[in-house]
């Protein structure tokens, strides 16, 4: 284990060729809860119950989704590049553009989706799905905000009550757009939540989300982050399946679980329960670690997309790293896409 971590972009994680292109770094710096987690230790915790035998995913977007133990296409052949969408995270975009020119730029760098963040003004959200529609590319995801600051696992009613609103207003964002996930951070552990509180909690108040989720037809993904709770993929899947239910699933990051783990074991571990798909690289050194681009860390991306393709995994996955800096911000997007192609999805 470091013995310190920094979130510092390193001179090592920038772009090769010339040095022209902002280095990558964690995407949430701007989120003060996120960023705060981001700065501790994950521990390694064992223990949960043994997942179901894992299975492949149904393709395409049905509008009940597959559930754990469906019947499932089989893998795209070894040497065919895999058939996942590349997404990018909008606070990559540059924010003193137009939603319109941000969304133009995404498509043009050779994105196929976007993951836009929960928006409690309706007139903005409407700007946004009309920005989104006129450049012809889709918001597939959205972001929930609130779940650091207003956790379900919380005790007081108050907390829950502002987090379950929060996470009503991004299923009827996602609704709005047609995207067809949310991503949730289900709980935090803390000195004042026990282990078990958060898992008994916050599975109770999810469940209250599940009418509405199924009305909406959006699932609720859930994500595993450094917030000391599903630490390992045993956990994370024993977590799901308790639900009982085809609308909640699991968000995979490919970055989160490096420090303690493998991206590859989670995910046949995890299997057909991914719906989506964060991607990032993360770097350990002797005395410190940083998040980087694809490609200048620690993951064997070759194992990791083995593995999405032993589970037939055939979604979206979205880029979360910094969005660079102008005047080259969309060569720097464009690298990262062509990274995507060649370490994610196999292409030549």
């Amino acid at each position: 284990m470091p013995r310190h971590n920094s979130l510092n972009r390193s001179g090592e994680t920038q772009l090769a060729a010339a040095k022209l292109f902002a280095r990558p770094g964690e995407t949430m710096t701007d989120r003060t809860t996120r960023r705060e987690f981001l700065k501790t230790s994950a521990g390694v915790a064992a223990g949960g119950a043994l997942p179901s035998p894992r299975h492949s995913r149904e393709s395409g977007n049905p509008s009940v989704p597959a559930s754990a133990g469906t019947t499932a296409v089989n893998p795209p052949p070894a040497g065919d590049p895999l058939p996942i969408k590349k997404g990018v995270l909008l606070g990559m975009l540059p924010q003193d553009k137009s939603y319109a020119e941000r969304f133009k730029i995404a498509r043009d760098t050779g994105f196929e989706v976007v993951q836009a963040y929960t928006t409690e003004d309706a007139k903005l959200a409407d700007e946004i799905k009309a920005a989104a529609d006129g450049a012809g590319i889709r918001i597939d995801t959205v972001m929930n905000e609130g779940h650091w600051e207003w956790p379900l696992s919380s005790s007081d009613p108050a907390v829950v009550e502002k987090s379950l609103k929060r996470m009503e207003t991004s299923l009827h964002n996602a609704k709005l757009w047609g995207s067809d996930a949310v991503l949730l951070v289900p709980a935090v552990v803390n000195p004042k939540t026990l282990y078990h509180d958060a898992w008994t909690r916050s599975q109770e108040n999810i469940r209250k989300l599940i009418p509405l989720a199924e009305e909406l037809k959006i699932v609720i993904a859930i994500e595993e982050v450094w917030n000391r709770f599903l630490l390992s993929p045993l956990e994370m899947a024993a977590y799901v399946d308790e639900f009982k239910s085809p609308w909640i699933k699991a968000w995979f990051d490919v970055g989160n679980v490096v420090l303690y783990g493998y991206p590859q074991d989670w995910i046949r571990t995890l299997g057909n329960r991914i719906y989506k798909v964060h991607l990032k690289d993360f770097k350990r050194l002797e005395d410190a670690y940083f998040w980087v681009n694809l490609g200048e860390g620690d993951i064997d991306w070759a194992e990791v997309r083995n593995a999405f393709r032993e589970i037939g995994f055939a979604d979206s996955a979205t880029v979360e790293l910094d969005g660079g800096k102008e005047p080259f911000l969309e060569p720097y997007l464009r690298d990262v896409s062509s990274r995507v192609d060649r370490l994610v999805l196999g292409k030549a």
